[in-house]
C-alpha cells in the first residue's frame, strides 16, 4: 500500500515501491482522484484478497496516514487496477463499515469515518527511522525478507509475553498476518 501524504514523500507500509513523486502508480495499484491510498495485493500470502484490502486500510489508519473524511478508492478504480471482482472490493468496504471505520455515500464513494492512530506522526517518524536502521542491519547480516519477518514476529511475541502475556494478544497474532498485505 502506498500512502500519498500530499507531497512528494510517500510512505509504503507493504514493502512495495512508493509511487513516483508525480503521484503515478507504477506497478500499479488504484488511487482514484482524491484518494490518498493505493492498494497492493500479494497473491502468495494466503490472505484473502478482501482481507488484504481491509488490513491495508487499517495499517494506514493506525499510522495516521488516513484520517476521517479521506476517500477510499472507488470500487470501479480498484477493480480496474487490480483485476479483481467488484464483490471482493465491496466485501472489504463492507467489513470496514461493520468495524465503524468507513461509510459509503451513495454516488460519491466510501469515506473514512474513524481512526486507529495511537501515536502522533512525529513519534511515528522517529520510530520508522529507527526501524529502517534495524532493517538495514538485518539485511547486512544476511537475513532475507522471510527471515526478517520471522525475527520481528518472534521479538514481538516475546515482548508481549514479557509485558504480562495478557497484553494485546490479538495485536501480536495479527502482526503475523498483517505484514503480508
Amino acid at each position: 500500500m502506498v500512502i500519498d501524504k500530499g507531497d512528494s514523500t510517500q510512505a509504503d507500509t507493504s514493502g512495495a515501491s512508493p509511487a513516483s513523486a508525480g503521484g503515478g502508480t507504477p506497478g500499479g495499484g488504484p488511487r482514484g482522484p482524491g484518494s490518498p491510498i493505493e492498494f497492493r495485493l500479494d497473491a502468495t500470502s494466503g490472505v484473502p484478497t478482501y482481507l488484504q484490502l481491509v488490513q491495508q486500510v487499517e495499517h494506514a489508519l493506525r499510522l495516521g496516514y488516513l484520517k476521517p473524511g479521506d476517500q477510499l478508492p472507488k470500487v470501479r478504480d480498484v477493480v480496474a487496477w487490480l483485476a479483481i471482482n467488484p464483490n471482493t472490493v465491496l466485501k472489504a468496504y463492507k467489513e470496514l463499515e461493520i468495524k465503524g471505520l468507513a461509510a459509503g455515500r451513495p454516488g460519491q464513494g466510501t469515506f473514512v469515518q474513524a481512526t486507529l492512530s495511537q501515536v502522533a506522526l512525529p513519534e511515528l517518524a522517529g520510530l520508522q527511522k529507527s526501524l529502517l536502521g534495524w532493517l538495514t542491519a538485518a539485511d547486512a547480516a544476511g537475513l532475507d525478507q522471510d527471515g526478517i519477518v520471522a525475527l520481528f514476529t518472534s521479538a514481538l511475541r516475546d515482548f508481549h509475553e514479557r509485558r504480562g502475556g495478557a497484553g494485546d494478544r490479538r495485536g501480536a497474532a495479527s502482526a503475523e498476518t498483517e505484514g503480508v498485505a
